[in-house]
């Protein structure tokens, strides 16, 4: 705005006082007021007025306190903001305040305090701003943020269970099949009745371990950590991946001459791995070659080994390798990928104590490694089958499980044994045949309707502290809970597992009476 030089005379003739009275009364977009040194208002200015609905006759002489909220005055804000004014120098917050009708409203206020000539404290100055429609504005935002981040994950989960969903029907062919041929077929010889048997027992693996993968997409999974040779391993799994990207396209592996020792949980490993090569076979379209490499390096000082896996697709611009390890992020089609692969990879690597890195120019090619920390330790031994631990003859064992068919397996399982079950539906029924069977152990669900298997465990505990309990659950969740509380059975468990596990229980509980 201009002024001509008769404007401008006219604002000189006034006082200083006049002309900051001028200034404070012509603006309306902030309550701009004076307090004594008791917050009593002792001015009042037309945006006040405007956005709080007090008429400067109703308002001053009375306490500023009356614009807060109930709950902010039960908790003294505004005693503290006046404090803190004069003690800081300066008091600014957002927050909601009251209008005179009642209704509330969001405001961004400063307090500062004001001093006379002679250093005497005489009053606060108080500047409110009516904030509303940004705060509702982001408030709007943010909610439009998160209905599409969950929409986006709710996509993504939706992608992944049909991908489940589809493997699962594949192992379940190959368990159903086999199980209803050896039903039909009774009289078959041991060596074939075996390879059908151990179809079945491989396939159930399988299944597990796909279970474990859709829940490490929810929680941080712990890990199993084996020694082994990377290239060995990686040359064991070239067919399955080879068979996973399709015939269209080419797996080469480019292996170190020396052995690549890593101590790594081998199904987060493969797990890692399959995730990486699916992304290159996706990058490179109609067809083309996908690179697994490995190699021994050295930096800073400590050894690594490299896992690579390349391709010669189409490649990323840099804005997109900066995002290409956050969850949910992808740029392929809708229903084409759930941005969660390269996620596994990095939460992987990071695990592991090493890190995963992209290197990509479009039209060039992509390469995604994985560092992961050289050890020095001994190799594993090949997993054979483990030997069934010896159980005392007649070892009573109570057995609670609310699903039927799983308590009916289990109870075949432990007789087979040699042990003497009573089976129990429920913690309540579980209880009741303790007073009348007794029992050297009790084995446990965790998750039952009621009353739960830990809370269960943890009241035989304090009626009957010298009987040992072994808790089984397929939940991750509730094996943390119990943390070292109680013995725990991972679900789902071989013979192996179980007899290891009540053999230890009870090894466990003989050695505390000693």
């Amino acid at each position: 705005m201009a002024w001509d030089s008769d404007q401008l005379s006219d604002l000189s003739s006034i006082s200083t006082e006049q002309r900051l009275q001028l200034l404070v009364n012509a603006v309306t977009d902030y309550a701009i007021y004076l307090l004594d040194v008791d917050g009593h208002v002792a001015s009042w200015n037309p945006g006040a007025e405007r956005f709080k609905g007090y008429r400067a006759e109703e308002i001053i002489g009375q306490h500023f306190s009356r614009f807060y909220t109930e709950e902010d005055r039960g908790w003294g804000e505004p005693r503290i903001a006046l404090e803190t004014a004069l003690n800081e120098g300066k008091y600014e917050r957002e927050a909601r305040r009251v209008r005179k009708d009642g209704t509330l409203f969001w405001a961004h206020v400063v307090i500062d305090p004001i001093f006379d000539s002679t250093g005497k404290h005489i009053g606060f100055a108080k500047i409110t701003r009516d904030i509303t429609e940004r705060k509702e504005a982001q408030q709007r935002l943010e909610e439009t943020q998160a209905a599409l981040a969950q929409s986006q994950k709710l996509q993504a989960l939706g992608e992944l269970t049909g991908g489940i969903a589809h493997d699962f029907n594949n192992l379940m062919t190959v368990i159903s099949g086999s199980s209803d041929f050896l039903l039909r077929k009774p009289d078959l010889p041991v060596q074939k009745r075996k390879q059908y048997l151990q179809a079945i027992a491989e396939t159930a693996e399988r299944a597990s371990t796909l279970t474990n993968h859709l829940l490490a997409f929810g929680r941080r999974q712990a890990l199993k950590p084996q020694v082994m040779d990377l290239n060995a391993r990686l040359d064991a799994v070239a067919e399955m991946l080879s068979r996973t990207i399709g015939s269209k396209f080419k797996l080469v592996l480019e292996l170190n001459a020396v052995p690549a020792v890593i101590e790594v949980d081998p199904t987060q490993l493969e797990t890692a791995i399959l995730n990486a090569a699916l992304n290159a076979r996706d990058a490179l379209g109609e067809g083309g070659t996908v690179t697994i490499g490995t190699a021994n390096v050295e930096e800073n000082g400590a050894r690594f080994v490299r896992l690579s896996i390349s391709d010669e697709g189409e490649g990323m611009p840099p804005e997109v390798v900066s995002r290409a390890f956050e969850p949910f992020f992808t740029t392929k089609d809708v229903g084409k990928g759930t941005g969660l692969g390269l996620s596994q990879i990095h939460g992987f690597a990071a695990q592991a104590g090493g890190r995963a890195e992209i290197a990509s120019q479009p039209q060039t090619g992509t390469t995604v490694s994985l560092l992961i920390p050289a050890s020095e330790k001994p190799l594993d031994a090949p997993n054979e089958q483990a030997p069934l631990a010896s159980l005392p003859k007649g070892v009573r064992v109570l057995l609670v499980e609310d699903n039927e068919r799983v308590r009916e397996f289990a109870q075949g399982l432990l007789e087979d044994l040699g042990c003497k079950v009573s089976a129990a539906a429920s913690a309540t029924e579980a209880l009741r045949l303790l007073d009348t069977d007794g029992a050297d152990v009790v084995l446990s669900d965790v998750v039952m309707p009621g009353m739960t298997g830990l809370a269960l465990a943890r009241k035989l505990r304090e009626t009957h502290p010298d009987l040992p309990v072994l808790l089984a659950t397929g939940y991750s969740d509730e094996i943390r809970k119990t943390g070292s509380e109680f013995a725990v059975l991972a679900k789902p468990f071989a013979v192996a597992d179980l007899s290891e596990a009540l053999a230890t229980t009870l090894a466990g509980n003989r050695n505390r009476a000693a």
